[in-house]
């Protein structure tokens, strides 16, 4: 059940793309998919039971983080007196995008800034995190699809640097990699996912955003999962890049660079939810705000690091973070 990170996780798709996938997903019908069959109680949440009578089905993306999550609303459901089919894990954002707007899953977690850009369609972030995501919100009514708040988790790029190797150059801010590049060009390398490299919210732009130069001979390109290693065991690469969620860099011993700049979009996770399934069960904001509430960045790369570093099952790890937070319990 484990899945691999990287640019999967905010697919940007063209329209062929779109067509291709949203025709797969009405050939199948979304018939896949297992009931949650845990015993679970109301904790914190879901005192009453008020999705007694209910039966919904969760869904999510196949990486890791977002599986976690949705295995999570899954669980609140539970706990509240649902019956729950769980179909997460559909192959990238589109599948599990169509489903919530046609009605084939009632909910998941998604992000604000795959919505604005990639679903949306518009060209620039916002970059207020909760200016885009209440764009986002609004705009997406029209398709069906509900948004309630945000969490602080904001599942967006960076660049990180191995603690090792930050101690002889001091770097805090991807200005500071900019001043170092500009003194000293050779000591700057850099590796990143070949998307990465050529895409206006990636390397180019990030470079532009910060009068940045990097020697294209300092630039090596390669798989995701290799850059974690890349930074943290060889002086092959100085900085790489990473997703901010990413388990692998507390496991790493790796220091992420803020963007003082705010040049990188937000991806902040928030649930979104069938409005029809909304309508009928509005309660579902108050089972599922207390738990986003909760979830920041650093929660996020501790759960996602029990996956992809530890090799736990998402649906385990999303469990013992509710029951441990107080929002349900065992039966």
């Amino acid at each position: 059940m484990r899945a691999g990170a990287g640019a999967s996780r905010r697919v940007r798709t063209g329209l062929v793309g779109v067509l291709v996938l949203t025709a797969a997903l009405a050939g199948c019908g979304l018939k896949s998919g297992s009931p949650l069959v845990d015993e679970v109680v109301p904790g914190s949440v879901g005192q009453g039971r008020p999705l007694a009578g209910a039966s919904l089905t969760v869904t999510s993306k196949n990486f890791s983080e977002n599986i976690i999550l949705g295995q999570m609303i899954g669980l609140v459901f539970k706990a509240a007196g649902a019956e729950v089919l769980d179909r997460t894990n559909l192959p990238g954002s589109i599948s599990a995008r169509e489903a919530i707007i046609n009605g084939d899953a009632d909910a998941m977690y998604e992000y604000t800034g795959t919505a604005w850009i990639t679903y949306l369609g518009h060209a620039k972030p916002i970059t207020d995190p909760l200016k885009q995501w209440a764009a986002v919100r609004d705009e997406d009514r029209k398709n069906g699809v509900t948004w309630l708040p945000q969490s602080t988790l904001n599942n967006t790029y960076a660049l990180a640097i191995s603690r090792k190797n930050n101690a002889k150059y001091h770097l805090r801010t991807l200005s500071d990699v900019a001043a170092l590049a500009k003194r000293n060009p050779s000591a700057v390398t850099l590796c990143v996912e070949n998307e990465f490299a050529s895409r206006d919210d990636g390397l180019p732009g990030m470079e532009k955003a910060y009068g940045m130069s990097i020697p294209p001979g300092n630039i090596k390109k390669m798989d995701a999962g290799i850059i974690y290693t890349q930074v943290s065991k060889s002086n092959s690469c100085l900085l790489g890049e990473v997703f901010t969620t990413d388990g692998r860099i507390k496991a790493m011993d790796l220091v992420v660079l803020a963007d003082d700049k705010h040049f990188f979009p937000n991806y902040n996770a928030a649930p979104v939810i069938h409005t029809a399934t909304f309508d009928k069960y509005p309660e579902i904001a108050g089972l599922l705000d207390p738990v986003s509430r909760r979830l920041t960045t650093e929660v996020a790369q501790e759960l996602n690091s029990k996956v992809d570093v530890e090799g736990q099952d998402p649906h385990d790890v999303a469990k013992e973070w509710l029951i441990q937070e107080g929002f349900i319990k065992n039966g």
